[in-house]
């Protein structure tokens, strides 16, 4: 697969460094957070757009990317996406935003800093299936869980 990626903000890249991947088998490539000043994230606060200093073109309906918080960021201070997981459609061409939240109690004095060229987020990009949709007046097979929905299935170990 083919992505494009256009530098938006590329003095600020230059001085942090390209989004990548850290690892050679990692899902997903880390954001930058391209601000001019550290950004204060109060606990319970309205989410924050933060830019990533990227656009990106994937061109191709059968692919999206998925914006994700960063695991040790999320566990252990708190920063999570205020809209828990992101889309960028494969026709957006926009700069990447990461709506970053700060999900600690508020009272707490948890605060978050964002510093410039901090890495806020990662991006992973998906396979995208677009089914075609056939109208019916019931559902051609039954199936073992029919219409049970939340807790139908229970919780304890089978």
């Amino acid at each position: 697969m083919r992505c494009e990626i256009r530098l938006v903000r590329p003095e600020m890249l230059e001085r942090f460094g390209m989004p990548g991947y850290q690892t050679p088998m990692a899902a997903g490539i880390d954001l930058v957070a391209c601000l001019e000043a550290p950004l204060v994230l109060e606990p319970q606060a309205p989410a924050v757009l933060v830019p990533s200093g990227i656009a990106v073109h994937m061109a191709d309906p059968r692919v999206a990317a998925m914006i994700y918080p960063r695991s040790g960021l999320a566990h252990k201070r708190g920063l999570v996406l205020g809209n828990a997981v992101a889309v960028i459609d494969p026709d957006y061409q926009g700069e990447v935003m990461v709506s970053a939240w700060n999900r600690n109690p508020p009272g707490d004095g948890r605060a978050i800093t964002i510093e410039p060229g901090d890495r806020i987020a990662q991006m992973v990009f998906v396979p995208i299936l677009r089914p075609e949709f056939a109208v019916v007046s019931s559902f051609s097979a039954a199936s073992q869980r029919g219409q049970g929905g939340f807790g139908s299935t229970g919780v304890a170990a089978a």
